[in-house]
């Protein structure tokens, strides 16, 4: 045998792979295909675990009446409020809404008029500036909280992860996220 081909194991293992999905996996080190397959692509491992994620919250928020990325606008005005000192609160508007949850105006806004016909959020304008529309939660919005509560705790559960694993997978995340859209820019 010579350097980069495969030993009698690992072919019966990528046949393996092969046959029961029905797509070939080449990403041993020196294939010529290593890097241009799904197995390597750091983003559809990226994108296949943000789907299974999005898919185990839907049983969870569906009693909630909200879809996953409603139930993170809420996540964080919920955050929001209750950071706050009463007497220095001030709502968040919809601009730094879409910065904390990294969407555009296009995506933000249909979110918020849906959460607003629901009676969980209103939108006013500010009268110091016209141009900037502060988010608040309605009294509904404040209730629904309590409900949600055991969301995260059962998504940490499926999950599976350690405290440790978690930060570092996090953290790494994080990173990823920052160095892209530094490149990007």
């Amino acid at each position: 045998m010579t350097a980069g081909e495969p030993t009698p194991q690992n072919s019966a293992s990528q046949h393996a792979q092969t046959k029961n999905s029905g797509v070939g996996t080449a990403t041993e080190p020196g294939s010529a295909l290593s890097e241009n397959t799904l197995d390597a692509l750091l983003c559809f491992d990226v994108y296949a675990a943000s789907r299974a994620l999005t898919r185990a919250y839907r049983p969870l928020l569906e009693p909630l009446g909200l879809t996953y990325p409603q139930f993170l606008v809420m996540q964080s005005l919920w955050e929001t409020e209750a950071l706050a000192l009463p007497e220095q609160f001030t709502p968040p508007t919809v601009g730094a809404l879409g910065e904390r949850l990294a969407l555009d105006s296009g995506t933000l806004s249909p979110l918020l008029k849906r959460l607003e016909a629901a009676g969980l959020v209103v939108r006013e304008r500010s009268r110091q500036d016209e141009r900037e529309v502060a988010v608040l939660l309605t009294t509904l919005g404040r209730e629904l909280r309590a409900q949600a509560s055991h969301v995260p705790a059962e998504i940490t559960r499926l999950v599976a992860l350690t405290e440790r694993e978690r930060l570092t997978l996090q953290a790494t995340l994080r990173r990823m996220r920052r160095n892209v859209e530094q490149t990007g820019e």
